[in-house]
């Protein structure tokens, strides 16, 4: 072998080498991404399981709250027409922000002046659940059959066979609960439901 053919067979051999470098880098930067990208999926699923856990236990206290309420349970003892801080209650409808949250649950200080009753724990120590009630009824009303009261509507119901006529359904003073659930990494949940409460 001549000095010639030598030094193109040394050079062909680097050039091999610089692609394969090139290649490793590649595949190292995609390794890289690829990790992340799992990461990011792993944090967002686990994020959005914490979050379905927190929702599934503020409707059991959603359930147990209403259950309480309807049934004229102790603090309230089915008096609705005056607000009750013992039992999370206001008589009136509370102020919410944009999104119909109540102002009251997003802020300390407010739910402590309509509110003391302690936040229930959930299935773990490490949630805890807030709630308030209102009445759906504008400030000053003392009365549940109010007209300044949101009131249920229903379909018209019955009608007899000779006369076409319906029966309106009785009405009756719309309450909301709203509830926000606090859970581990900082995830919060917040829920809502109406109903009415049998007089």
């Amino acid at each position: 072998m001549n000095r010639l053919q030598y030094a193109t067979a040394t050079r062909q051999h680097g050039v091999v080498l610089i692609f394969s470098l090139i290649v490793l880098l590649i595949l190292a930067i995609g390794a890289v991404a690829l990790l992340r990208s799992v990461d990011s999926s792993l944090l967002s699923a686990g994020n959005l399981a914490f979050h379905r856990d927190l929702v599934n236990q503020g409707e059991q206290a959603v359930a147990s709250v209403m259950t309480e309420f309807k049934n004229n349970g102790p603090p309230l003892g089915g008096v609705t027409t005056a607000s009750m801080q013992a039992a999370n209650y206001s008589a009136t409808t509370l102020a919410t922000n944009a999104q119909g949250v109540p102002l009251a649950l997003l802020d300390n200080t407010a739910f402590g002046v309509i509110a003391t009753a302690p936040d229930i724990v959930g299935r773990t120590p490490d949630v805890t659940i807030r709630y308030v009630i209102d009445r759906l009824c504008a400030p000053l009303t003392v009365i549940a059959s109010s007209p300044n009261c949101v009131q249920s509507t229903g379909m018209p119901t019955g009608g007899t066979a000779n006369r076409n006529t319906a029966v309106a359904p009785p009405s009756a003073t719309i309450y909301r609960i709203s509830v926000r659930v606090d859970g581990p990494r900082n995830t919060q949940a917040f829920l809502q439901a109406t109903f009415t409460k049998p007089d």
